[in-house]
């Protein structure tokens, strides 16, 4: 694939306009990008609910305009001042700032600090990487952070939370391959097809479900990765096992916390806090090695839904936010 012409390439940049915002699809030179040492082509990216906040507006994702959104992509190197990373590369970055306060990744050309590049590992392209992208960087994490204070098989189910969506999706298919039983908790009542496919044992509907108001309740879950906050991360506190954890990602059913402190010191539970976006460089390294090994997802296929072009981008975006999308959507860069 021929390299972009650095004085004229597509990207998807956000504007402040009248109290809101307007994405564009605009042809931008390599003098209009954010600051870096490694210039990357563009060649795929990736939807994530925050790259659909930032495009609709609907959320406060970018803390400075114009910007290019996306939070994540993948290409090769085109040009490098860091010698780790030298040009031909293939290489991925996910998070680090992009499409907050850095220009992002929706974009044919894009400009970073050689610290927030991630070499792909053997056996990974460009394609599967942004198939992955920061969904699944983000239930990896998750996972690697839950088997770090001891999380096993043996202590029960692992229950999965949005499970339909990109994190909630890999998070499945990335524990069944590791050899634990998943619960995914789910609103979509036509989701059981799907959810059992990537590996679920058993699909339990949110919709209309009890969930108690008792300090504790039983304790029925081994641990959890939870995608939505509010009450059902309430609740799932009050239902993992003694010395389970549970890894907190998301806030999409709300960002309050009513709780008592009874699960963590009855029980032993642990709380852990996710951020995919500021992660330690030899972490990261490390996470997405084990994206080309252990946890490397084996229902790719059946989790990407679909493949757009960038210019689709604006038209598709409020489909994100409105949580009608199931699983993920992989986004084609160069023309």
């Amino acid at each position: 694939m021929a390299s972009p012409d650095l004085a004229s390439f597509r990207a998807l940049r956000v504007h402040a306009v009248d109290g809101g915002t307007e994405p564009r699809l605009e042809r931008l030179a390599l003098a209009d990008l954010s600051p870096g040492d490694v210039v990357i082509r563009g060649e795929y990216s990736s939807v994530n609910y925050k790259d659909a906040l930032a495009i609709t507006g609907r959320g406060r994702i970018l803390r400075r305009f114009p910007l290019v959104a996306g939070v994540d992509v993948a290409g090769h190197v085109i040009e490098s001042a860091d010698p780790r990373i030298p040009a031909g590369t293939a290489v991925a970055v996910c998070g680090c700032g992009l499409s907050e306060t850095h220009d992002g990744g929706l974009a044919e050309v894009v400009r970073v600090p050689g610290d927030w590049v991630n070499p792909l590992p053997a056996g990974l392209d460009v394609r599967t990487a942004m198939a992955i992208g920061t969904a699944g960087f983000t239930a990896a994490l998750a996972i690697h952070r839950l088997e770090q204070v001891g999380q096993h098989p043996g202590l029960g189910p692992v229950a999965v939370s949005g499970a339909t969506g990109g994190v909630g999706s890999y998070a499945i298919n990335m524990l069944a391959g590791l050899g634990y039983q998943v619960t995914a908790l789910t609103h979509k009542d036509s989701a059981d097809a799907y959810l059992t496919d990537l590996g679920a044992s058993e699909v339990m509907h949110l919709r209309g479900r009890e969930l108690g108001q008792r300090p504790l309740e039983k304790a029925v879950f081994g641990g959890a990765v939870d995608n939505l906050g509010g009450e059902t991360l309430a609740w799932l506190t009050r239902t993992v096992v003694p010395w389970g954890s549970i890894a907190s990602i998301g806030l999409a059913a709300g960002a309050e916390l009513h709780t008592t402190v009874m699960p963590f010191i009855l029980r032993g539970v642990s709380l852990l806090g996710i951020n995919s976006v500021e992660v330690p460089r030899e972490l990261r390294l490390e996470l997405w090695r084990r994206l080309g090994s252990d946890l490397r997802p084996t229902a790719i296929d059946r989790i990407v839904t679909r493949e757009v072009d960038l210019a689709e981008l604006p038209a598709l975006a409020g489909a994100w936010v409105d949580g009608a999308v199931t699983g993920r959507c992989v986004v084609r860069l160069a023309p």
